[in-house]
């Protein structure tokens, strides 16, 4: 499918950019402290004093590079990245009045080398020679592939989709991410030297051993998968979407074409299931709900997210689990019960939940999407024959390599418990790269 740049209002980025006088007033609270804690909470490890500094200074093009150096999806990362829990949680200004706003001023600095373009990043010192395949140009590929190329390799990405980024095309609203600044990101990674293979599945024992074949290592960065069902009846009713798929759409088709109905239902509460939920409210849903078999303690999503869906006009219901979903070939209304904890004990997202008997009722509903998730992607990693453990593939933990000598994992495949943050994708893709040039060093040195 073709990707839509959308136009409609309801999908413009909500978050305006800074101002250049505000972004200006902004850089100089930065206490520019010598060891810094913004840049031990940042996975990739970003000179924020130093690209602050060079926003004070009116050098955004140097700022870009500073970012650039250390997390090459920086554009995305200013927009998406839980700046509150990483960097601006760890500001000292906390303690006098409120954290900098590092986010915001990563933006103003990558907004500058989009429309003005993109300064050029020096060599790494660490060089080698060699080639290595990429199989996913989603964060985490594209952050090994970046930092490879720039170590002196020739490096082959390849993805099924038609376009890079991932995740951050295909999976992130565009009222959060314009499509334009994930597509960027690609285009500046082309640029370094990145031999790019769209539309190509790698899907078979052949094409995986043709890729050892020809290559020094392989990576594989191929995150997860689809939204798992939620086992119930009624989930194939017309009216039912996963919700990455729902996301995917409003990317992929003009918005016009998605019915959405006047009542939305979402199952789940992370911070896909606020996507989910946003979405169908600006695709026309005059009520959204979702629903959540715990309590809001327990909520998975990101606090500023559960804010920002309250703000939207969604609406939770609390120890609500759907039992079925119901309609006549399409969606009428999801069947539900109430939860409680069992024993009476205070809310917690992994204590043991019980059904109140007598509490079913249901919800009338429109559409369904499914937000619980994902499935582990296996298959290509039994293909390889690679160690598993509970379905998910075993790797170093310093290294990323796999039990098949030469083959990396890494992203969101490793399936790391909690939320996946794009920021330690790109982290993982660059620690796989060093391990990868280390363990080249040491077989050509023999």
């Amino acid at each position: 499918m073709s990707l839509e740049l959308s136009n409609d209002r309801a999908f413009i980025e909500v978050v305006p950019p800074l101002t250049q006088r505000e972004a200006a007033e902004e850089a100089l609270r930065c206490y520019f402290c010598y060891d810094a804690p913004c840049i031990q909470a940042c996975p990739t490890g970003i000179d924020i004093p130093g690209f602050i500094h060079h926003i004070v200074t009116g050098d955004l093009k140097g700022s870009a590079r500073t970012i650039l150096d250390a997390n090459i999806l920086g554009a995305t990362c200013a927009r998406i990245c839980p700046t509150e829990a990483l960097c601006e949680g760890s500001c000292v200004r906390v303690e006098d009045s409120r954290p900098v706003t590092i986010g915001r001023l990563q933006r103003a600095a990558m907004d500058h080398a989009m429309a003005s373009g993109t300064p050029e990043l020096p060599p790494l010192p660490e060089r080698g020679s060699g080639c290595v395949a990429v199989i996913g140009a989603g964060p985490a590929g594209l952050g090994a592939a970046s930092q490879l190329c720039r170590m002196g390799y020739r490096v082959d990405v390849y993805d099924k989709r038609d376009a890079g980024g991932g995740l951050d095309t295909y999976g992130i609203v565009s009222y959060r991410e314009p499509l334009t600044v994930s597509l960027f990101e690609v285009e500046v990674i082309k640029q370094l030297g990145v031999n790019f293979h769209f539309g190509q599945t790698i899907a078979t024992s052949a094409d995986l051993q043709h890729l050892r074949n020809t290559h020094d290592a392989v990576v594989v960065a191929v995150g997860l998968g689809k939204v798992p069902r939620l086992a119930i009846p009624g989930e194939d009713l017309e009216g039912v979407y996963d919700a990455l798929d729902l996301v995917e759409e409003t990317k992929t088709r003009p918005l016009m074409d998605i019915r959405m109905g006047r009542l939305a239902v979402v199952v789940g509460a992370g911070n896909t299931a606020v996507d989910a939920a946003t979405c169908a409210r600006r695709l026309g849903a005059e009520e959204v709900t979702i629903l959540y078999r715990r309590d809001e303690a327990a909520l998975p999503a990101y606090r500023y997210e559960y804010e920002f869906a309250k703000q939207d006009g969604v609406s939770y219901r609390w120890w609500t689990l759907p039992t079925a979903i119901i309609g006549d070939g399409r969606v009428q209304g999801v069947q539900v019960v109430r939860t409680a904890l069992k024993g009476g004990d205070r809310s917690s997202r992994t204590a043991e939940l019980t059904v109140i008997e007598g509490s079913e009722f249901t919800i009338p509903a429109d559409t369904v999407i499914r937000a619980i998730g994902q499935e582990k992607e296996a298959t290509i990693w039994e293909l390889m024959g690679a160690q598993m453990k509970n379905g998910v593939v075993v790797v170093e933990p310093r290294t990323y390599e796999t039990s098949v000598p030469g083959v990396y994992g890494i992203g969101d495949c490793l399936a790391r418990p909690g939320e996946s943050t794009v920021v330690q994708a790109v982290e993982d893709g660059k620690r796989a790269a060093l391990a990868i040039h280390r363990r080249l060093m040491c077989q050509q040195a023999r």
